[in-house]
C-alpha cells in the first residue's frame, strides 16, 4: 500500500466523522477480528480503523439496539 494514499485515506475519513467520538462496529478480519462488536473510540482511532477497515460507523439502528438492551 502507498503510504501516501493511506494517510490521505485516514485524514479524508477523520475529516467526514462528527463529534470528538465515534461509536463503531467492528468487521470480521483474517486476523481472528469478531464481527459486530460495537465500542466508542475517538474520531482519530475511529478513522484509523474505518481506513484499514476493520470498522465501520454504528448506523442508527445499530445505536437503538443499544439502547434496548440496556
Amino acid at each position: 500500500m502507498d503510504v501516501r494514499s493511506y494517510y490521505r485515506k485516514v485524514k479524508d475519513t477523520e475529516e467526514a466523522l462528527k463529534g470528538s467520538e465515534v461509536v463503531l462496529v467492528s468487521l470480521e478480519t483474517p486476523e481472528g477480528g469478531k464481527e459486530g462488536v460495537r465500542t466508542e473510540a475517538p474520531r482519530a482511532v475511529a478513522a484509523r480503523m474505518i481506513a484499514e477497515g476493520r470498522a465501520r460507523v454504528a448506523t442508527a439502528e445499530t445505536l437503538a439496539g443499544v439502547d434496548a438492551e440496556q
